[in-house]
């Protein structure tokens, strides 16, 4: 960190900066055709849910055309609908509604990658070595080998030869770059063309269909190192049998990822949204490392936000958590930008489900049947305590779809229907994230819990899903959407995501701060603590949580003082 001032920002009003975002997931939220995948309709129709909490915005994962190799991060055309999820007039529709109810509505971008469908990647193919058309991607020439030692994160190399697909002599011994899946074609952002794609597509959906926001999706990426030279790790940088790929096993993340040159990039899109409306956000899904080069990406002159992994990542352990706390915390604020607090989306084992087992056990390879199972009750315990703890830090926070209803991960999935790229392409080896994605229960019984009304399903619902209903909760005093409702209007009407933190003397194994007049404490031990100061509860995160002046075990509480 540095004792240096902020540079001045301009953005200090900025409706982004203590907001709280809601993710959906299209292809889960709500299915309103009856054919087994949400859509745009379906979301629109619940957006009163989503109100309902007293959310900013809404962030929505990708609705584009795609092959859906990746979940729709296979991009084959940025400016449409995928007609699976409906057609831009229902994406309008969504945005006017949301407006409506006071919503902002953020989407999801892909740049370092294409579909292998994109109109350009088919255009590469046919116009051959050399072409125009070619420079657009990473194409390289290497006559038996690939031209460098990359690895996929997905697993196995990250060249594919380009020969097979087109049938042609005059391809053989050429390759193309894919970080990802092999039908994700990654771009070349040295080529002019790439650039201006994309501020038209960012123009496309800010002043067209009036977008508040982008989420980047690997910001870090975009830019390689200069002559793609061979990562010093090896192939294997992204995990092994025993590891996750895209979990690197260096400190740093090799000469494909969080290149200098992508801080320009991000500087020329600044420059493009200003123009337009200088609040519009830009959020960084940016797995990089040192914490001081998160900070790098939301410097006053590139991004809004930086996902906070680092807390996300956290083991239930005080220390830790403070430590991370004050250290993305006092990067962010040397550049003048808000921290962001998360705890599930799309990619990980869902927190309910995470914080069910003992500290230190890894679930990065996502959880079959036959693995150990989390203590549920445990878990939910625990993640209602840090969710609350999170909500109540100044910054801007990150919900993910159905965690208001304490969903866990479904952990007993058949290993037939997961459909994660991850899954396929390491052998078996690694469960991934379709644990985290299941369709979300509406109704406590009928049809696939009322995500629609014919019971199909993209990916199985476990049993049972129908008691986490929003309608079983409502109104329930002490339910967990209860208890996320009561938070987001404690925190708007209290001002903590404009606050600071003050550090209050806490027993081992809990963390009490200051936040304004607001005093929070968190406990992450087995026993019951002494809470540190005496005031009225506000919100707690269990009916049992604070009693004479004692907070219960894996509990939070906020007092007024």
């Amino acid at each position: 960190m540095t004792d240096a001032q902020p540079p001045a920002r301009t953005d200090l009003d900025a409706w982004w900066r203590d907001a709280v975002i809601y993710q959906v997931y299209p292809r889960s939220f709500c299915d309103s055709d009856g054919d087994g995948l949400g859509d745009l309709k379906g979301i629109t129709s619940r957006l009163e849910h989503i109100a309902s909490l007293g959310v900013d915005a809404l962030w929505l994962s990708p609705f584009y055309p795609s092959p859906q190799v990746d979940a729709g991060y296979d991009v084959a055309d940025y400016c449409d609908v995928a007609p699976e999820y409906g057609s831009l007039a229902d994406f309008d529709a969504l945005v006017a509604r949301a407006h409506e109810l006071g919503l902002k509505v953020v989407v999801d971008l892909v740049p370092n990658h294409s579909s292998d469908q994109h109109a350009w990647f088919q255009a590469a193919l046919s116009a051959g070595p050399g072409s125009a058309e070619r420079a657009r991607y990473l194409f390289r020439h290497s006559p038996d080998t690939p031209p460098n030692n990359w690895g996929s994160l997905f697993g196995g190399p990250a060249w594919e030869p380009v020969q097979p697909l087109t049938g042609k002599d005059e391809d053989r011994g050429w390759w193309y770059l894919h970080l990802f899946a092999p039908e994700q074609p990654d771009f070349d952002w040295t080529n002019p063309e790439v650039h201006e794609m994309f501020n038209d597509v960012l123009r496309f959906w800010a002043v067209e269909h009036g977008v508040d926001g982008f989420r980047v999706d690997v910001a870090h990426g975009l830019v390689k190192a200069e002559g793609l030279p061979d990562d010093e790790v090896g192939p294997d940088r992204w995990g092994s049998d025993d590891e996750e790929p895209g979990k690197p096993k260096a400190p740093d993340i090799g000469p494909m990822f969080d290149q200098p040159g992508v801080h320009d990039v991000y500087r020329q899109w600044r420059g493009v949204l200003d123009a337009i409306r200088p609040e519009i956000l830009l959020v960084a899904e940016a797995w990089v490392q040192p914490p001081s080069h998160t900070s790098m990406y939301v410097r006053h002159d590139e991004m809004s936000q930086a996902f906070n992994f680092d807390f996300l990542k956290s083991p239930w352990d005080a220390g830790h958590l403070r430590q991370v706390i004050d250290t993305t915390t006092g990067y962010n604020d040397a550049v003048g930008a808000p921290t962001t607090w998360v705890l599930s989306n799309h990619d990980v084992v869902r927190h309910t489900s995470r914080f069910g087992y003992p500290p230190g056990t890894s679930t990065e390879r996502g959880i079959g049947a036959d693995d150990p199972q989390p203590d549920e009750a445990l878990g939910l315990e625990r993640a209602r305590a840090l969710t609350l703890f999170a909500l109540g830090l100044p910054g801007s926070a990150y919900l993910y779809q159905g965690e208001e209803l304490g969903l866990p991960e479904h952990t007993t999935m058949a290993d037939e229907a997961r459909q994660d790229p991850t899954w396929l392409r390491t052998g078996h080896q690694v469960r991934g994230r379709d644990g985290c994605r299941v369709p979300l229960p509406w109704s406590a019984e009928g049809p696939s819990y009322g995500f629609n009304d014919t019971g199909a399903s993209w990916l199985p619902q476990p049993p049972g899903w129908g008691r986490f209903a929003p309608g079983g909760q409502d109104g329930v005093p002490g339910s967990t959407l209860e208890m996320y409702r009561s938070a987001l209007r404690t925190r708007r009407e209290r001002h903590l995501g404009r606050g600071a933190i003050e550090w209050l003397d806490a027993p081992e194994g809990a963390l009490a701060l200051r936040n304004g007049a607001t005093v929070i404490v968190l406990n992450t031990t087995a026993e019951p603590v002494r809470m540190p100061v005496e005031g009225e509860v506000l919100v707690r995160s269990s009916a049992s949580t604070a009693a004479g002046g004692v907070l219960a075990p894996n509990a939070c509480v906020w007092m007024a003082i």
